[in-house]
């Protein structure tokens, strides 16, 4: 794996950006500057804790470190261009890479937790058919600095407000993008929001979402002890092919394995979370409840279901919340955990599947916007 200090890409100024290096890459840097490692903590806590990333306001360095630093670093977050506060109270924010690009950020607020939902992409390498962000394309994977700096935005803005409740307890890398086809940088960003002295958050409040990168989810449980959530939406191969189809690469066996893999690497029976949309007459039969928890037997599952949140010429509908609720309780009775998940932010396109962003798409993708093409499979 590469290390931190080699995958920070440099801002225009071609001036490494401090932002995107995690402890191990931090000290390298100040390594490789003549300093003492210390230097690291010191440097962190100021950008992440602190806020702080203007070097000459960081008093416990020295003067002549300070300049240094100035000469051949810098921190240097990403440019919001847009910041609305939905109806429910979620956040959400577009903010704009140096190359023009533009991703998106979204807060939610619960009543015991704050959810900061990261992006990891710039458009979505997949394309998952029922997706609003795998419909805009593809054009670059995020720097370990453009995903932090995600956090360090919030962080800041929310501090802000100064409304109680109102900070950041829990992370999903379930935003725009892949997490795992950009392997190296998203770790990197993860490993500074689980340090001390950045974010300090738990590995039980961090969760890595894949719709199926099998050899990634196998590396990640060697590298990094996180949770991890599946973007699985079906129970067969044929439905999956078509409504996720890194599924053609990566079919159900394959993937459900990987799955008892990652499971038996963690320190302990963490759960692993499926997300599963709700669509209409496509995956919402008690038959294809009742075939999902065959498939997912032997696992410790949190299963998350999602409503389907509507997008212009998506082709798919919402599963009724009577359907949702017999679908809920066949899975419930096999003594799966099951949360239906409450749609927010869509008021301001803050729901899950509706981030877009701007993408300048290099992926050449075009889909025309159809009917639905599956009736419904057991």
């Amino acid at each position: 794996m590469a290390t931190a200090s080699a995958i920070v890409k440099p801002p225009a100024s071609g001036r490494p950006n401090l932002l995107g290096l995690d402890r191990a890459g931090m000290e390298a840097f100040f390594v490789d500057m003549g300093e003492q490692r210390f230097r690291a903590s010191q440097l962190i806590k100021w950008i992440h804790q602190q806020g702080v990333i203007d070097f000459d306001a960081m008093s416990n360095v020295s003067k002549a470190l300070r300049e240094r630093l100035r000469q051949h670093a810098c921190v240097t977050p990403l440019e919001i261009v847009f910041d609305e506060i939905s109806r429910d109270g979620t956040r959400k924010w577009v903010l704009e890479l140096a190359d023009g690009n533009q991703i998106e950020t979204v807060y939610i607020p619960e009543t015991d937790r704050g959810t900061l939902c990261v992006s990891s992409q710039v458009g979505c390498a997949l394309d998952c058919s029922f997706c609003s962000t795998g419909r805009r394309g593809f054009n670059r994977n995020l720097s370990s600095a453009e995903i932090i700096s995600q956090v360090w935005i919030a962080s800041q803005l929310l501090r802000e407000e100064k409304k109680p409740g109102r900070t950041i307890t829990n992370v999903v890398m379930m935003g725009m993008g892949e997490p795992l086809l950009n392997f190296d940088n998203m770790v990197t960003a993860v490993r500074i929001m689980m340090d001390d002295f950045a974010y300090g958050l738990s590995k039980r409040r961090v969760t890595v979402s894949t719709a199926g990168v099998v050899p990634a989810m196998d590396r990640l449980g060697d590298v990094l002890d996180s949770r991890l959530a599946v973007s699985l939406h079906a129970t067969n191969d044929e439905l999956r092919n078509e409504l996720v189809p890194i599924n053609k690469k990566y079919p159900l066996k394959e993937l459900i394995a990987a799955c008892h893999r990652f499971s038996e690497k963690q320190s302990a029976r963490t759960r692993i979370t499926f997300e599963y949309v709700m669509l209409d007459g496509v995956n919402d039969s008690p038959q294809q409840a009742h075939t999902l928890v065959r498939l997912l037997k032997g696992l410790p599952v949190m299963m998350n279901l999602i409503p389907f949140n509507p997008f212009a010429g998506s082709g798919y509908t919402t599963s009724s919340s009577e359907r949702i609720e017999a679908f809920a309780k066949i899975i419930i009775a096999a003594d799966m955990t099951t949360v239906v998940r409450r749609t927010r932010g869509d008021d301001i396109d803050a729901a899950c599947g509706q981030l877009v962003g701007k993408v300048a798409d290099k992926s050449r993708r075009a889909r025309r916007f159809a009917e639905p093409r599956f009736g419904m499979t057991s």
